[in-house]
């Protein structure tokens, strides 16, 4: 497969896209166990939610190389990252239910970092280089991926842990292992590199063209990062803590990750026909709102609220995607790789934080502070800069 030609292909290949968003799916579900094991965790280690967001952070840390692995990818076939990782983090991520300290859980994370590093660094080029003109829906179809995997994962961990036990939870292992055997015959053929390297600038002069582009996506990153941390780490924490069952807590990260699907699946799509600016706008204006509204009722009317909140909140992730690949065409991987270590230790630091000032405040009041810090990102929304598409729109 060659990529820039792919690239320049204006159809949109639905079966390449979709086979590379499910091996993305089927890697985060188990990435997806983290948040729902995380109540039993803290009550078995006798953690603080500070400690607790620690451990985030050390699975967030191995992102620092996913600027090197996208390097790489635009020059070496890194296939085989792709086709591995879900039994590396599959097999790490199975044993944490057996931990017996700390710091093997600690090991475990890092493990599963790593492994997932590479996959996010690597796996959304492969689906840009498929989806030609149609980028938003691209990234949408990867975006979709994961949700996917992060709404399952919390929905296994909760039921292997009621209907089975946790000490039985090494089991689920064996599902990564076969998924990656599966992807070794789907992706074999598949290719990382960027054929276009006449033009694949070195790294530091790649960082210093991307200046312009990735300090406005931090800003947004960092403004949006303690919700989603709150609602995608801590919302089983939060709901025990309110007297919610283990399995409602779960059930309801679930129901969150699945809206959140369906946002990311209609947004890049969206930002496509629309403007990209437009869509976030949207999303950065209605996802605090909606924070706060969910932070006044109680019960079953959690549900419509988690809902819309997961529909807002993860929408916009796709489309932020799009605007960093669409600017950096002949070195997507490496420019990718930057985007998503951003992401990954912006996302660290603020679980870190969300920890810790619902260790020194409240839970609740951490949870207003993080809607509030959304609003904030609306003004940087047009500091970006417009396709040619969204010119004519905008």
């Amino acid at each position: 497969m060659n990529i820039d030609s792919d690239i320049q292909q204006e159809k949109f290949q639905t079966a390449g896209v979709t086979m590379i968003s499910a091996a993305h799916a089927l890697h985060d579900t188990y990435t997806g166990f983290f948040p729902a094991l995380l109540p039993v965790l803290i009550e078995r280690f006798s953690m603080s939610n500070t400690m607790a967001g620690l451990l985030s952070i050390f699975m967030r840390i191995p992102s620092l190389l996913q600027p090197i692995f996208g390097h790489i990818a635009d020059r070496k076939n890194l296939r085989l990252l792709i086709i591995i990782t879900p039994a590396i983090t599959g097999s790490a991520m199975s044993l944490l239910g057996i931990a017996p300290s700390y710091g093997f859980l600690v090991f475990l994370l890092i493990i599963a970092g790593m492994s997932a590093g590479a996959l996010h660094a690597i796996g959304p080029v492969m689906g840009s280089a498929l989806s030609g003109k149609q980028l938003g829906k691209g990234m949408s179809f990867w975006m979709v991926g994961g949700e996917l995997g992060r709404t399952l994962g919390p929905l296994i961990t909760v039921t292997t842990i009621n209907y089975f036990s946790i000490e039985n939870f090494p089991w689920l292992l064996m599902g990564g292992l076969l998924i990656s055997i599966f992807l070794y015959f789907k992706l074999r053929d598949r290719t990382t590199i960027t054929n276009n390297l006449q033009v694949t600038i070195p790294w530091r002069k790649g960082l210093r063209q991307m200046r312009g582009i990735m300090i406005p996506v931090s800003l947004l990153m960092i403004s949006r990062s303690m919700i989603t941390a709150s609602l995608t780490i801590f919302l089983p924490t939060f709901l025990t803590n309110q007297g919610s069952s283990l399995w409602f807590a779960g059930a309801s990260l679930t129901i969150f990750q699945a809206a959140g699907m369906v946002g990311a699946l209609l947004a890049g799509s969206l930002s496509d026909r629309i403007g990209r600016r437009r869509v976030m706008a949207i999303s950065f204006i209605t996802t605090p709102i909606l924070m706060f509204l969910f932070l006044q009722v109680e019960g079953i009317w959690l549900i419509p609220l988690l809902i819309l909140l997961g529909f807002s909140s993860i929408s916009v992730v796709p489309v932020i995607m799009a605007v960093v690949m669409e600017n950096f065409t002949d070195n997507r991987s490496f420019a990718n790789g930057v985007y998503m270590a951003l992401s990954f230790i912006i996302g660290a630091a603020a679980a870190f934080g969300v920890g810790l000032i619902s260790d020194l405040i409240d839970m609740r009041v951490t949870y207003l502070i993080s809607a509030g810090f959304v609003a904030l990102g609306i003004p940087v929304i047009f500091w970006l800069p417009t396709s040619h598409k969204q010119s004519i729109i905008e």
